[in-house]
């Protein structure tokens, strides 16, 4: 009986042993874990005001209620127009409510233009309530003012880049990233970065997810129109760039080797 190990058996072991150590030498713990630094920690945050400033473009809810319900009809009837815009898929949306106009004003019933870009939805509320009662159109007015395109968008290395439709107004970068199915393993969880629009300009933060800094960073919850970037690690790129070049070669390479190791082992 020959003890000689088959070809394809000894080929498929080789081939094994290789991967492994490959996969094995490339990998990096710490950089593909959460908060490295926290242990069964207490971690006190100092979260700034959560309230974002309405922006152009905006799609605003408000609701007026007053002592006498049938005055206040007129205000709320906008609330009920449609609308109309698509999505990248092509799909056509309509939403109600009071579009920001590039002036940054909305066209309200009665009161006609009103300024809501850069105010917060309490300023912007309060001071249609202060309209109403100056010229007395109602008596002790109610204004909830609520956003209806609260969306940040998630790009880059997760498991599936989406935009984030934020029903409460409220969400963290930690939450985004999990709706859009985490950070692959191919992603850098050391510099994930925040695009943000304040005062007319785009500020881009790196956060380190790999530190427990986050919890303290105001960018941890996001605002409306955040976009959220994963910048791909250096094996990522590597591999991207070099797989056609040296796929081959490698495989070339390795066929020579598994020839000779069958020749030497027979």
């Amino acid at each position: 009986m020959s003890l000689k190990m088959p070809f394809f058996k000894k080929a498929t072991i080789f081939y094994l042993l290789f991967l492994s150590l490959l996969i094995v030498s490339c990998v990096d713990i710490k950089k593909a874990t959460y908060f490295n630094d926290t242990y069964n920690a207490a971690i006190h945050s100092k979260v700034e005001d959560l309230e974002p400033v309405i922006q152009k473009n905006d799609l605003l809810s408000i609701s007026v209620s007053s002592l006498l319900p049938s005055a206040t009809e007129i205000f709320n009837s906008p609330n009920d127009n449609r609308i109309n815009s698509s999505t990248s898929t092509g799909n056509s949306n309509s939403a109600a409510g009071y579009l920001v106009g590039q002036d940054g004003n909305i066209e309200f019933p009665i009161l006609g233009k009103l300024k809501a870009a850069g105010l917060s939805k309490t300023e912007f509320a309060d001071n249609i309530s202060k309209s109403l009662v100056d010229k007395k159109l109602l008596l002790q007015p109610t204004v909830t003012v609520r956003y209806l395109n609260f969306k940040v968008t998630v790009l880059g290395e997760v498991g599936h880049p989406t935009v984030v439709n934020v029903q409460n107004e409220k969400i963290t970068l930690l939450e985004a990233l999990g709706l859009a199915g985490d950070i692959t393993i191919y992603g850098r969880r050391d510099a994930v970065r925040v695009i943000r629009e304040e005062g007319g300009e785009k500020v881009v933060k790196a956060i380190n997810l790999n530190s427990a800094e986050i919890f303290t960073s105001p960018y941890y919850y996001l605002k409306s129109n955040d976009i959220v970037y994963v910048e791909p690690n250096k094996s990522k790129v590597a591999s991207t760039s070099r797989s056609t070049l040296w796929l081959p070669v490698m495989l070339s390479g390795l066929s020579v080797v598994i020839i000779a190791l069958d020749r030497f082992l027979r």
